[in-house]
């Protein structure tokens, strides 16, 4: 087992790809903290996993550095940290306001630097760790409909790159995803929070894979779990396509 004996923290670990990470990092032998928003959730899945679940708002600085206290405490410092936590609320951009702006923001890039700036100290204290973001195929080539979202996720690829040199010399490595189409409930939201556009925008992304179909949240968790681990011991700064051949840079 690739991670056995060490610690695991996967944000928005409740459900969908946080979900399957957790599972994923457990069954290579990790000690996973399930942290999310959603604690009933984290504590279910935690208690599958004999791991343990913890209540973060990862848009709360408080709730991050109070979360990440309790983790650490309870399965000793964290060796692997996986920023998964995202949402997006769909509307075209000149319907969007700044509230929404703050809100998506909040969560999907300022919640990643948020939890990092709580884990990387121990990290590079003890000259070991891993980092993987969840970025978006968004990110690097735009969504219609998640105009921030997109902002967002390019801002996490940017972010991933600058930890990877900065923490480089700590032994420290920090890498990300770019999910395509995946069966979440967020990509779900779409055809509800957009209706007939909603609909069309998502089966446009499923059509515009080279394979044809989205992705599950297992497939995404695998490469998360390769990243994690010392097989990709000379690796750091990437962002690695979990898209179907959506795009292919």
């Amino acid at each position: 087992m690739r991670l056995e004996g060490k610690t695991a923290l996967v944000t928005g670990g409740a459900s969908g790809i946080g979900a399957a990470t957790a599972r994923r990092l457990a069954a290579e032998g990790a000690r996973v903290a399930v942290c999310d928003l959603n604690e009933d959730g984290a504590r279910e899945l935690a208690g599958e996993l004999d791991g343990f679940a913890c209540a973060m708002d990862v848009a709360d600085t408080a709730s991050v550095r109070a979360a990440v206290a309790a983790c650490t405490e309870e399965l000793g410092a964290i060796d692997v940290l996986v920023n998964n936590a995202g949402t997006d609320r769909f509307a075209f951009f000149i319907n969007t306001d700044e509230e929404l702006w703050d809100f998506v923001l909040g969560v999907n890039l300022r919640g990643v630097l948020a939890v990092t700036h709580a884990v990387l100290p121990g990290m590079q204290e003890r000259r070991s760790g891993a980092i993987v973001n969840v970025a978006s195929e968004a990110g690097r080539v735009g969504s219609q409909g998640s105009v921030v979202y997109s902002a967002a996720k390019a801002g996490v690829i940017g972010f991933t790159k600058a930890i990877a040199r900065e923490a480089a010399r700590y032994r420290v490595r920090c890498n990300a995803v770019a999910p395509g189409p995946i069966e979440t409930p967020l990509l779900n939201a779409a055809p509800a929070m957009l209706g007939e556009i909603g609909e069309r925008l998502k089966q446009g992304m499923v059509n515009a894979t080279a394979l044809g179909r989205s992705g599950e949240p297992e497939e995404v968790a695998a490469a998360i779990a390769f990243l994690a681990g010392e097989d990709a011991s000379y690796v750091t700064g990437q962002t690695l396509n979990v898209s179907g051949g959506l795009s292919m840079w």
